[in-house]
Protein backbone atom coordinates (compact mmCIF):
# COMPACT_ATOMS: atom_id res chain seq x y z
CA UNK A 1 0.00 0.00 0.00
CA UNK A 2 1.30 3.40 -0.36
CA UNK A 3 -0.32 7.00 -0.32
CA UNK A 4 -3.70 6.09 1.17
CA UNK A 5 -5.88 8.85 2.34
CA UNK A 6 -5.85 10.35 5.60
CA UNK A 7 -9.35 10.98 7.07
CA UNK A 8 -7.46 13.42 9.58
CA UNK A 9 -6.71 15.96 6.71
CA UNK A 10 -10.10 16.44 5.46
CA UNK A 11 -12.56 15.53 8.30
CA UNK A 12 -15.95 14.72 5.94
CA UNK A 13 -14.95 11.10 4.79
CA UNK A 14 -16.87 9.22 1.76
CA UNK A 15 -16.50 5.71 1.64
CA UNK A 16 -18.60 3.15 -1.48
CA UNK A 17 -18.90 -0.49 -0.70
CA UNK A 18 -19.35 -2.78 -3.91
CA UNK A 19 -20.49 -6.07 -2.93
CA UNK A 20 -22.83 -8.77 -3.76
CA UNK A 21 -24.82 -11.09 -2.51
CA UNK A 22 -24.09 -13.32 0.72
CA UNK A 23 -20.68 -11.46 1.07
CA UNK A 24 -21.91 -9.10 3.91
CA UNK A 25 -22.07 -5.71 2.83
CA UNK A 26 -24.99 -4.35 4.66
CA UNK A 27 -22.82 -5.87 7.92
CA UNK A 28 -19.78 -4.17 6.65
CA UNK A 29 -21.81 -1.17 6.30
CA UNK A 30 -23.81 -1.28 9.42
CA UNK A 31 -19.86 -1.84 11.31
CA UNK A 32 -18.81 1.26 10.16
CA UNK A 33 -21.60 2.89 10.84
CA UNK A 34 -21.60 1.80 14.18
CA UNK A 35 -17.62 2.75 14.70
CA UNK A 36 -18.07 6.37 13.78
CA UNK A 37 -21.01 6.95 16.01
CA UNK A 38 -19.09 5.64 18.91
CA UNK A 39 -16.19 7.77 17.51
CA UNK A 40 -18.53 10.88 18.01
CA UNK A 41 -18.91 11.22 14.33
CA UNK A 42 -22.09 11.96 12.40
CA UNK A 43 -22.96 9.38 10.25
CA UNK A 44 -25.45 8.36 6.85
CA UNK A 45 -25.29 4.75 5.25
CA UNK A 46 -27.50 4.14 2.61
CA UNK A 47 -27.57 2.02 -0.10
CA UNK A 48 -28.55 1.35 -3.69
CA UNK A 49 -29.63 -2.55 -4.09
CA UNK A 50 -28.66 -4.65 -7.30
CA UNK A 51 -29.99 -7.42 -8.50
CA UNK A 52 -29.38 -10.98 -5.99
CA UNK A 53 -27.16 -14.26 -7.05
CA UNK A 54 -24.34 -12.16 -8.79
CA UNK A 55 -25.99 -10.47 -11.97
CA UNK A 56 -25.22 -7.11 -10.16
CA UNK A 57 -23.91 -5.84 -7.30
CA UNK A 58 -25.45 -3.72 -4.53
CA UNK A 59 -23.78 -0.31 -3.56
CA UNK A 60 -23.72 1.04 -0.15
CA UNK A 61 -22.64 4.88 0.56
CA UNK A 62 -21.50 5.70 3.55
CA UNK A 63 -20.74 9.46 5.23
CA UNK A 64 -18.84 10.81 7.69
CA UNK A 65 -17.80 14.01 9.62
CA UNK A 66 -17.21 15.09 12.96
CA UNK A 67 -20.35 15.94 15.32
CA UNK A 68 -20.76 19.63 15.34
CA UNK A 69 -23.38 21.78 16.86
CA UNK A 70 -24.95 21.83 12.94
CA UNK A 71 -26.17 18.84 11.48
CA UNK A 72 -24.18 18.48 8.76
CA UNK A 73 -25.99 17.27 5.16
CA UNK A 74 -24.91 14.48 3.36
CA UNK A 75 -25.28 13.11 -0.03
CA UNK A 76 -27.44 9.71 -0.89
CA UNK A 77 -24.98 8.59 -3.63
CA UNK A 78 -21.55 8.18 -4.63
CA UNK A 79 -20.49 10.58 -6.89
CA UNK A 80 -17.94 9.82 -9.80
CA UNK A 81 -14.90 11.53 -8.71
CA UNK A 82 -15.93 12.32 -5.25
CA UNK A 83 -14.82 8.73 -3.44
CA UNK A 84 -12.35 8.81 -0.80
CA UNK A 85 -12.44 4.87 0.07
CA UNK A 86 -13.80 2.78 -2.24
CA UNK A 87 -13.98 -1.45 -0.50
CA UNK A 88 -14.38 -4.11 -3.58
CA UNK A 89 -15.63 -7.19 -2.39
CA UNK A 90 -14.36 -8.73 -5.40
CA UNK A 91 -11.98 -8.19 -8.88
CA UNK A 92 -14.39 -6.79 -11.29
CA UNK A 93 -16.35 -5.16 -8.32
CA UNK A 94 -13.31 -3.21 -8.72
CA UNK A 95 -13.06 -2.92 -12.28
CA UNK A 96 -16.82 -1.40 -12.44
CA UNK A 97 -16.08 1.18 -9.58
CA UNK A 98 -12.99 2.54 -11.43
CA UNK A 99 -15.11 2.26 -14.70
CA UNK A 100 -18.33 4.04 -12.82
CA UNK A 101 -15.31 6.74 -12.05
CA UNK A 102 -15.53 5.98 -8.60
CA UNK A 103 -11.33 5.26 -8.32
CA UNK A 104 -9.32 8.63 -9.09
CA UNK A 105 -5.62 8.99 -8.53
CA UNK A 106 -6.04 12.27 -6.48
CA UNK A 107 -7.62 10.85 -3.98
CA UNK A 108 -9.41 7.50 -3.42
CA UNK A 109 -7.57 4.55 -1.67
CA UNK A 110 -9.01 1.09 -3.37
CA UNK A 111 -9.62 -2.06 -1.06
CA UNK A 112 -10.54 -5.11 -2.63
CA UNK A 113 -10.46 -8.71 -2.80
CA UNK A 114 -8.65 -10.25 -5.57
CA UNK A 115 -10.57 -13.32 -5.67
CA UNK A 116 -13.52 -13.78 -8.37
CA UNK A 117 -17.45 -14.58 -7.90
CA UNK A 118 -18.28 -15.37 -11.60
CA UNK A 119 -21.14 -13.13 -13.02
CA UNK A 120 -23.83 -14.89 -14.92
CA UNK A 121 -22.59 -12.96 -17.87
CA UNK A 122 -19.11 -14.76 -17.56
CA UNK A 123 -21.08 -18.05 -17.30
CA UNK A 124 -23.63 -18.08 -20.00
CA UNK A 125 -20.90 -18.52 -22.64
CA UNK A 126 -20.09 -21.98 -23.57
CA UNK A 127 -16.76 -21.73 -23.18
CA UNK A 128 -14.10 -19.84 -21.18
CA UNK A 129 -16.27 -16.67 -20.88
CA UNK A 130 -13.85 -15.40 -17.24
CA UNK A 131 -12.46 -11.85 -17.51
CA UNK A 132 -9.39 -11.14 -17.16
CA UNK A 133 -8.50 -10.36 -13.62
CA UNK A 134 -5.17 -9.02 -14.08
CA UNK A 135 -6.01 -6.20 -16.36
CA UNK A 136 -8.05 -5.02 -13.33
CA UNK A 137 -5.55 -5.20 -11.12
CA UNK A 138 -3.59 -2.78 -13.80
CA UNK A 139 -5.84 -0.57 -13.92
CA UNK A 140 -6.37 -0.14 -10.80
CA UNK A 141 -2.50 0.44 -10.09
CA UNK A 142 -2.86 3.70 -12.38
CA UNK A 143 -6.66 4.24 -11.13
CA UNK A 144 -6.34 4.75 -7.57
CA UNK A 145 -4.05 6.94 -5.44
CA UNK A 146 -3.34 3.81 -2.80
CA UNK A 147 -4.08 0.00 -2.89
CA UNK A 148 -4.79 -3.01 -1.05
CA UNK A 149 -5.63 -6.14 -2.55
CA UNK A 150 -5.52 -9.60 -1.12
CA UNK A 151 -7.96 -12.21 -1.54
CA UNK A 152 -9.69 -11.34 1.82
CA UNK A 153 -12.29 -13.74 0.84
CA UNK A 154 -9.43 -16.73 1.47
CA UNK A 155 -8.83 -14.78 4.95
CA UNK A 156 -12.46 -14.67 6.35
CA UNK A 157 -12.97 -18.79 4.78
CA UNK A 158 -9.62 -19.51 6.49
CA UNK A 159 -11.50 -17.70 10.08
CA UNK A 160 -14.08 -19.43 9.66
CA UNK A 161 -16.15 -15.97 8.72
CA UNK A 162 -17.56 -14.13 6.07
CA UNK A 163 -15.24 -11.80 3.60
CA UNK A 164 -17.04 -8.30 5.60
CA UNK A 165 -15.15 -9.45 8.57
CA UNK A 166 -11.59 -9.33 6.61
CA UNK A 167 -12.69 -6.00 4.49
CA UNK A 168 -13.46 -4.70 7.40
CA UNK A 169 -9.99 -5.59 9.07
CA UNK A 170 -8.58 -4.32 5.58
CA UNK A 171 -10.00 -1.11 6.07
CA UNK A 172 -8.52 -0.61 9.93
CA UNK A 173 -5.19 -1.84 8.32
CA UNK A 174 -4.99 0.83 5.83
CA UNK A 175 -5.02 3.66 8.40
CA UNK A 176 -7.32 5.55 6.26
CA UNK A 177 -9.89 5.86 9.62
CA UNK A 178 -9.06 8.25 12.13
CA UNK A 179 -9.66 5.46 14.62
CA UNK A 180 -7.62 2.87 16.50
CA UNK A 181 -8.04 -0.85 16.22
CA UNK A 182 -9.51 -1.78 19.24
CA UNK A 183 -12.56 0.57 18.42
CA UNK A 184 -12.83 -1.48 15.21
CA UNK A 185 -13.06 -4.24 17.20
CA UNK A 186 -15.57 -3.09 19.78
CA UNK A 187 -17.92 -2.66 16.89
CA UNK A 188 -17.53 -6.16 15.58
CA UNK A 189 -18.41 -7.29 19.60
CA UNK A 190 -21.44 -5.13 19.48
CA UNK A 191 -22.96 -6.79 16.73
CA UNK A 192 -22.78 -9.82 19.48
CA UNK A 193 -23.28 -12.85 16.00
CA UNK A 194 -20.40 -14.89 15.19
CA UNK A 195 -17.62 -12.23 16.89
CA UNK A 196 -15.24 -14.86 17.19
CA UNK A 197 -14.66 -15.91 14.38
CA UNK A 198 -14.96 -12.49 12.81
CA UNK A 199 -12.43 -10.83 15.03
CA UNK A 200 -10.15 -13.50 13.52
CA UNK A 201 -10.69 -12.56 9.90
CA UNK A 202 -10.75 -9.12 10.97
CA UNK A 203 -7.01 -9.54 12.46
CA UNK A 204 -5.50 -11.67 8.91
CA UNK A 205 -7.19 -8.37 7.21
CA UNK A 206 -5.53 -5.92 9.15
CA UNK A 207 -2.19 -7.47 8.82
CA UNK A 208 -2.11 -7.94 5.34
CA UNK A 209 -3.29 -4.71 4.63
CA UNK A 210 -0.40 -3.25 7.21
CA UNK A 211 2.14 -5.29 4.99
CA UNK A 212 0.47 -3.35 1.75
CA UNK A 213 -1.45 -6.34 0.24
CA UNK A 214 -0.38 -10.15 -0.46
CA UNK A 215 -1.00 -12.00 -3.70
CA UNK A 216 -3.48 -14.68 -3.50
CA UNK A 217 -2.61 -17.87 -1.85
CA UNK A 218 -2.23 -20.99 -3.67
CA UNK A 219 -5.88 -22.97 -3.45
CA UNK A 220 -4.99 -25.61 -5.54
CA UNK A 221 -6.22 -28.64 -3.58
CA UNK A 222 -3.88 -31.74 -2.70
CA UNK A 223 -3.74 -34.40 -5.38
CA UNK A 224 -6.04 -36.87 -4.01
CA UNK A 225 -5.97 -40.86 -4.23
CA UNK A 226 -8.29 -42.40 -6.56
CA UNK A 227 -11.37 -43.72 -4.87
CA UNK A 228 -10.73 -47.80 -4.13
CA UNK A 229 -13.92 -48.99 -6.03
CA UNK A 230 -16.29 -51.42 -3.86
CA UNK A 231 -19.18 -53.74 -4.79
CA UNK A 232 -19.56 -57.13 -5.23
CA UNK A 233 -17.39 -59.58 -5.87
CA UNK A 234 -17.85 -60.58 -9.54
CA UNK A 235 -17.99 -56.35 -10.29
CA UNK A 236 -14.48 -56.08 -8.82
CA UNK A 237 -13.46 -58.77 -10.26
CA UNK A 238 -14.44 -57.46 -13.94
CA UNK A 239 -12.66 -54.05 -12.93
CA UNK A 240 -9.98 -55.64 -12.03
CA UNK A 241 -9.93 -57.12 -15.75
CA UNK A 242 -10.83 -53.48 -17.28
CA UNK A 243 -7.85 -51.98 -15.08
CA UNK A 244 -5.39 -54.45 -17.07
CA UNK A 245 -6.44 -53.49 -20.05
CA UNK A 246 -5.86 -49.73 -19.21
CA UNK A 247 -2.29 -50.76 -17.94
CA UNK A 248 -1.45 -52.35 -21.68
CA UNK A 249 -2.18 -48.95 -23.15
CA UNK A 250 0.66 -46.55 -24.25
CA UNK A 251 2.09 -44.74 -20.85
CA UNK A 252 1.16 -41.00 -22.42
CA UNK A 253 -2.77 -42.57 -22.52
CA UNK A 254 -3.07 -44.21 -19.40
CA UNK A 255 -3.74 -41.60 -16.84
CA UNK A 256 -6.49 -40.19 -18.65
CA UNK A 257 -7.78 -44.04 -19.74
CA UNK A 258 -8.43 -44.69 -16.25
CA UNK A 259 -9.96 -41.85 -15.52
CA UNK A 260 -12.31 -42.08 -18.10
CA UNK A 261 -13.08 -45.69 -17.44
CA UNK A 262 -14.26 -44.93 -14.11
CA UNK A 263 -16.26 -42.30 -15.40
CA UNK A 264 -17.81 -44.48 -17.81
CA UNK A 265 -18.06 -47.52 -15.18
CA UNK A 266 -19.83 -44.96 -12.88
CA UNK A 267 -22.04 -43.61 -14.94
CA UNK A 268 -23.11 -47.20 -16.01
CA UNK A 269 -21.51 -50.75 -15.22
CA UNK A 270 -18.43 -52.50 -16.12
CA UNK A 271 -19.72 -54.01 -19.24
CA UNK A 272 -19.91 -50.24 -20.51
CA UNK A 273 -16.70 -49.69 -19.51
CA UNK A 274 -15.76 -52.69 -21.45
CA UNK A 275 -17.42 -50.45 -24.65
CA UNK A 276 -15.41 -47.89 -23.74
CA UNK A 277 -12.04 -49.99 -23.48
CA UNK A 278 -13.19 -51.28 -27.02
CA UNK A 279 -13.69 -48.60 -28.82
CA UNK A 280 -10.57 -46.60 -27.70
CA UNK A 281 -8.49 -49.81 -28.95
CA UNK A 282 -9.62 -48.67 -32.27
CA UNK A 283 -8.49 -45.38 -31.68
CA UNK A 284 -4.98 -46.35 -30.76
CA UNK A 285 -5.13 -49.06 -33.69
CA UNK A 286 -5.58 -45.92 -36.03
CA UNK A 287 -3.14 -43.76 -34.13
CA UNK A 288 -0.23 -42.46 -35.81
CA UNK A 289 0.11 -38.91 -33.60
CA UNK A 290 3.69 -38.31 -31.28
CA UNK A 291 3.08 -39.26 -28.20
CA UNK A 292 -0.33 -41.03 -28.81
CA UNK A 293 -1.72 -37.68 -28.65
CA UNK A 294 -4.58 -39.06 -30.66
CA UNK A 295 -5.65 -41.72 -27.95
CA UNK A 296 -5.00 -39.57 -25.08
CA UNK A 297 -7.88 -37.18 -26.45
CA UNK A 298 -9.67 -39.89 -27.18
CA UNK A 299 -9.96 -41.33 -23.72
CA UNK A 300 -10.92 -38.16 -22.34
CA UNK A 301 -13.66 -36.71 -24.92
CA UNK A 302 -15.06 -40.47 -25.57
CA UNK A 303 -15.71 -40.86 -21.91
CA UNK A 304 -17.80 -37.70 -21.61
CA UNK A 305 -19.43 -38.32 -24.85
CA UNK A 306 -20.93 -42.37 -23.42
CA UNK A 307 -20.91 -40.67 -20.31
CA UNK A 308 -23.79 -38.27 -21.06
CA UNK A 309 -26.30 -36.42 -19.43
CA UNK A 310 -29.80 -37.49 -19.70
CA UNK A 311 -33.00 -37.16 -16.89
CA UNK A 312 -31.62 -40.55 -15.22
CA UNK A 313 -28.03 -38.97 -14.60
CA UNK A 314 -28.99 -35.79 -13.10
CA UNK A 315 -31.67 -37.76 -10.81
CA UNK A 316 -28.64 -40.11 -9.49
CA UNK A 317 -26.59 -37.36 -9.58
CA UNK A 318 -29.23 -34.98 -6.82
CA UNK A 319 -29.76 -37.99 -4.76
CA UNK A 320 -26.20 -39.14 -3.88
CA UNK A 321 -25.83 -39.10 -0.09
CA UNK A 322 -22.45 -37.26 -1.31
CA UNK A 323 -24.22 -34.27 -2.57
CA UNK A 324 -26.57 -33.96 0.48
CA UNK A 325 -23.33 -34.27 2.84
CA UNK A 326 -21.45 -31.62 1.01
CA UNK A 327 -24.45 -29.03 0.82
CA UNK A 328 -24.76 -29.62 4.64
CA UNK A 329 -20.91 -28.64 4.82
CA UNK A 330 -21.30 -25.93 3.24
CA UNK A 331 -24.11 -24.56 4.80
CA UNK A 332 -22.20 -24.71 8.68
CA UNK A 333 -23.21 -28.41 9.63
CA UNK A 334 -26.18 -27.46 12.48
CA UNK A 335 -28.42 -25.39 10.08
CA UNK A 336 -30.88 -26.84 9.43
CA UNK A 337 -31.61 -27.41 5.53
CA UNK A 338 -34.21 -27.38 3.06
CA UNK A 339 -32.94 -27.73 -0.50
CA UNK A 340 -35.43 -27.14 -3.26
CA UNK A 341 -34.50 -28.63 -7.01
CA UNK A 342 -35.72 -27.33 -10.07
CA UNK A 343 -36.95 -29.11 -13.06
CA UNK A 344 -38.67 -28.24 -16.24
CA UNK A 345 -38.47 -31.59 -18.74
CA UNK A 346 -39.79 -31.50 -22.06
CA UNK A 347 -41.75 -34.33 -23.53
CA UNK A 348 -38.77 -35.32 -25.55
CA UNK A 349 -36.37 -36.29 -22.24
CA UNK A 350 -39.73 -38.25 -21.18
CA UNK A 351 -39.47 -40.16 -24.52
CA UNK A 352 -36.54 -40.99 -24.56
CA UNK A 353 -36.42 -42.94 -21.96
CA UNK A 354 -38.61 -45.14 -23.64
CA UNK A 355 -37.55 -48.74 -25.15
CA UNK A 356 -36.48 -47.71 -27.92
CA UNK A 357 -38.87 -49.40 -30.80
CA UNK A 358 -41.79 -47.85 -28.57
CA UNK A 359 -39.84 -44.24 -28.35
CA UNK A 360 -39.27 -44.32 -32.34
CA UNK A 361 -43.03 -44.99 -32.71
CA UNK A 362 -43.86 -42.20 -30.58
CA UNK A 363 -41.60 -39.57 -32.14
CA UNK A 364 -42.71 -40.38 -35.50
CA UNK A 365 -46.23 -39.16 -34.34
CA UNK A 366 -46.06 -35.64 -33.20
CA UNK A 367 -49.82 -35.31 -32.03
CA UNK A 368 -48.71 -38.28 -29.58
CA UNK A 369 -45.49 -36.27 -28.88
CA UNK A 370 -47.12 -32.91 -28.27
CA UNK A 371 -49.84 -34.54 -26.11
CA UNK A 372 -47.09 -35.44 -23.94
CA UNK A 373 -44.89 -32.31 -23.95
CA UNK A 374 -48.18 -30.48 -22.79
CA UNK A 375 -48.84 -32.49 -20.06
CA UNK A 376 -44.81 -33.07 -18.46
CA UNK A 377 -43.63 -29.37 -19.99
CA UNK A 378 -43.74 -27.16 -17.18
CA UNK A 379 -41.18 -26.23 -13.78
CA UNK A 380 -41.63 -28.18 -11.03
CA UNK A 381 -40.19 -27.33 -7.30
CA UNK A 382 -38.81 -30.51 -5.56
CA UNK A 383 -37.90 -30.29 -2.18
CA UNK A 384 -35.46 -33.22 -2.03
CA UNK A 385 -35.23 -32.75 1.48
CA UNK A 386 -38.39 -34.48 1.80
CA UNK A 387 -39.38 -37.96 1.54
CA UNK A 388 -42.08 -37.87 -1.49
CA UNK A 389 -39.75 -35.69 -3.86
CA UNK A 390 -36.47 -37.49 -2.84
CA UNK A 391 -38.36 -41.13 -3.97
CA UNK A 392 -39.71 -39.48 -7.16
CA UNK A 393 -35.83 -38.61 -8.39
CA UNK A 394 -34.64 -41.76 -6.76
CA UNK A 395 -36.79 -43.89 -8.97
CA UNK A 396 -36.02 -42.35 -11.46
CA UNK A 397 -32.73 -43.00 -11.24
CA UNK A 398 -32.73 -46.94 -10.94
CA UNK A 399 -33.78 -46.86 -14.50
CA UNK A 400 -30.02 -46.88 -14.62
CA UNK A 401 -30.48 -50.73 -15.21
CA UNK A 402 -32.77 -50.17 -18.54
CA UNK A 403 -31.26 -47.26 -20.00
CA UNK A 404 -29.14 -49.35 -22.53
CA UNK A 405 -32.43 -50.35 -24.18
CA UNK A 406 -33.54 -46.71 -24.00
CA UNK A 407 -34.51 -44.33 -27.01
CA UNK A 408 -31.99 -41.64 -26.11
CA UNK A 409 -29.17 -44.34 -25.78
CA UNK A 410 -29.40 -45.75 -28.86
CA UNK A 411 -28.94 -42.44 -30.14
CA UNK A 412 -26.08 -41.52 -28.46
CA UNK A 413 -24.54 -44.72 -29.28
CA UNK A 414 -24.91 -43.91 -32.89
CA UNK A 415 -23.78 -40.33 -32.90
CA UNK A 416 -20.76 -41.65 -31.04
CA UNK A 417 -19.88 -44.21 -33.79
CA UNK A 418 -20.34 -41.27 -36.87
CA UNK A 419 -18.08 -39.02 -34.72
CA UNK A 420 -15.22 -41.30 -34.28
CA UNK A 421 -15.38 -42.81 -37.46
CA UNK A 422 -15.06 -39.20 -39.09
CA UNK A 423 -12.43 -38.67 -36.39
CA UNK A 424 -10.31 -42.00 -37.78
CA UNK A 425 -11.14 -41.03 -41.53
CA UNK A 426 -8.70 -38.06 -41.16
CA UNK A 427 -5.94 -40.55 -38.72
CA UNK A 428 -3.02 -41.46 -41.28
CA UNK A 429 -2.97 -38.52 -43.51
CA UNK A 430 -3.88 -35.77 -40.79
CA UNK A 431 -3.73 -36.26 -37.14
CA UNK A 432 -3.92 -33.19 -35.69
CA UNK A 433 -7.57 -32.89 -37.81
CA UNK A 434 -8.56 -36.17 -36.27
CA UNK A 435 -7.28 -34.82 -32.88
CA UNK A 436 -9.44 -31.44 -33.80
CA UNK A 437 -13.08 -33.49 -34.68
CA UNK A 438 -12.29 -35.22 -31.53
CA UNK A 439 -12.56 -32.17 -29.35
CA UNK A 440 -15.90 -30.41 -31.27
CA UNK A 441 -17.67 -33.34 -28.89
CA UNK A 442 -17.04 -30.98 -26.56
CA UNK A 443 -19.66 -29.00 -28.07
CA UNK A 444 -22.52 -31.71 -27.09
CA UNK A 445 -23.19 -31.11 -23.36
CA UNK A 446 -26.46 -30.99 -20.84
CA UNK A 447 -30.20 -31.79 -21.59
CA UNK A 448 -33.33 -30.39 -22.83
CA UNK A 449 -32.68 -27.23 -24.34
CA UNK A 450 -29.01 -27.59 -23.26
CA UNK A 451 -28.38 -30.29 -25.21
CA UNK A 452 -30.23 -29.15 -28.59
CA UNK A 453 -28.02 -25.97 -28.88
CA UNK A 454 -25.11 -27.84 -27.91
CA UNK A 455 -26.20 -30.40 -31.01
CA UNK A 456 -26.88 -27.88 -33.40
CA UNK A 457 -23.29 -26.47 -32.79
CA UNK A 458 -21.69 -28.94 -33.38
CA UNK A 459 -23.65 -30.69 -36.80
CA UNK A 460 -22.79 -26.83 -38.32
CA UNK A 461 -18.65 -27.18 -37.02
CA UNK A 462 -18.63 -30.78 -38.11
CA UNK A 463 -19.98 -29.43 -41.31
CA UNK A 464 -17.02 -26.75 -41.81
CA UNK A 465 -14.64 -29.29 -41.05
CA UNK A 466 -15.96 -31.24 -43.89
CA UNK A 467 -14.90 -27.92 -46.06
CA UNK A 468 -11.73 -27.86 -45.36
CA UNK A 469 -10.95 -31.31 -44.45
CA UNK A 470 -7.80 -32.17 -47.28
CA UNK A 471 -6.01 -28.45 -46.91
CA UNK A 472 -2.98 -28.14 -44.80
CA UNK A 473 -4.62 -25.83 -42.41
CA UNK A 474 -7.73 -28.12 -41.90
CA UNK A 475 -6.77 -28.51 -37.89
CA UNK A 476 -6.02 -24.73 -37.30
CA UNK A 477 -9.88 -23.72 -39.31
CA UNK A 478 -11.12 -26.62 -37.38
CA UNK A 479 -9.49 -25.40 -34.20
CA UNK A 480 -11.25 -21.44 -34.69
CA UNK A 481 -14.73 -22.97 -35.81
CA UNK A 482 -14.89 -25.29 -32.04
CA UNK A 483 -13.46 -21.61 -30.84
CA UNK A 484 -16.09 -19.73 -32.23
CA UNK A 485 -19.14 -21.93 -31.77
CA UNK A 486 -18.54 -21.59 -27.77
CA UNK A 487 -17.83 -17.55 -27.79
CA UNK A 488 -21.63 -16.58 -27.58
CA UNK A 489 -25.14 -18.63 -27.26
CA UNK A 490 -26.60 -17.87 -30.45
CA UNK A 491 -23.58 -18.97 -33.08
CA UNK A 492 -23.29 -15.56 -34.53
CA UNK A 493 -19.84 -15.86 -34.26
CA UNK A 494 -19.92 -19.38 -35.55
CA UNK A 495 -21.55 -18.57 -38.33
CA UNK A 496 -18.94 -15.64 -39.67
CA UNK A 497 -16.60 -18.25 -39.12
CA UNK A 498 -18.74 -20.73 -41.49
CA UNK A 499 -19.31 -17.96 -43.96
CA UNK A 500 -15.45 -17.07 -44.17
CA UNK A 501 -14.88 -20.85 -45.11
CA UNK A 502 -17.10 -20.98 -48.05
CA UNK A 503 -16.11 -17.32 -49.18
CA UNK A 504 -12.65 -19.32 -49.92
Amino acid sequence: MDGCFDARQTGLVKLAIMAVGGQGGGVLTGWIEALARAQGYAVQATSVAGVAQRTGATIYYIEMAPAGPATPIFSLAPAAGDVDILIAAEMMEAGRAILRGFVTPDRTLLIGSTHRALAVSEKMVPGDGIANAEEVRAAAEVAARGLVLADFEALAVDAGSVISASLFGGLAGSGALPFERAAFEGAIRAGGKGVDASLMAFAAGFDVARAGGVPAPDRTPPARPAAKPAGPADALRAWDGLMARVAALPAPACPMAEAGLRKVVTFQDPAYGAEYLDRLDRVLSADRSEGHELTRQAAKYLANAMAYDDVIRVADVKTRAARFTRIRSEMGGGAVMQLTDYTHPRGEEIVSLFPARLGRWVEARPRILGWIDRRVSKGRRLRTDRVRPYLQLWLIAGLRRWRRGSLRHEKEMASIETWLAQALHHAARDSALSIEILKARRLIKGYSDTHARGRSKYDRVMSGISLVAGRDDAADWARRLISAAMQDETGIALDGAISTIKSF
